[in-house]
């Protein structure tokens, strides 16, 4: 096998990790939306049209998805809650742009789902051991 092969081969869990994640996210973000939606139109409720509520339940939704999975496939608590977390703060963190009239409401969620892929690897890198990379030299 060559150097090439062994190299690629020994990332391919992490890489496969991130990919499931994504998938967890878009399971969740559809699903769990879908059914948020669906249970306050049976109440007779939706939610605010504010772009903060709107960036939150979707943070909340994909991170539903993902802890599921992650949990499923055997991570611990901290782990999981760390990679939810970038979830949240990836829309936290652009708040106050949107306040200050920097960004629009649709620009919001278009960049919390830009910024929380480079997040989501960041985390991932800190735990490489956890998500399948090779141990650090």
């Amino acid at each position: 096998m060559t150097v090439r092969a062994v190299h690629v081969r020994a990332w391919w869990p992490f890489w496969r990790h991130y990919l499931e994640m994504l998938a967890a996210m878009v399971v969740g973000m559809v699903v769990l939306g879908a059914a948020v939606r669906a249970g306050l139109a049976l109440a007779g409720l939706e939610l605010p049209a504010r772009p903060e509520v709107v960036a939150l339940e979707m943070a909340v939704d994909m991170s539903a998805g993902m802890i599921v999975w992650m949990r499923y496939r055997g991570h611990g608590w901290a782990a999981t809650l760390e990679m939810a977390g970038v979830m949240i703060v990836s829309a936290l963190a652009l708040f106050p742009l949107l306040w200050m009239g920097v960004i629009s409401g649709d620009a919001l969620l278009l960049l919390e789902h830009v910024l929380m892929l480079p997040l989501m690897l960041l985390v991932m890198l800190r735990r490489r051991d956890e998500y399948g990379g090779p141990s650090r030299v």
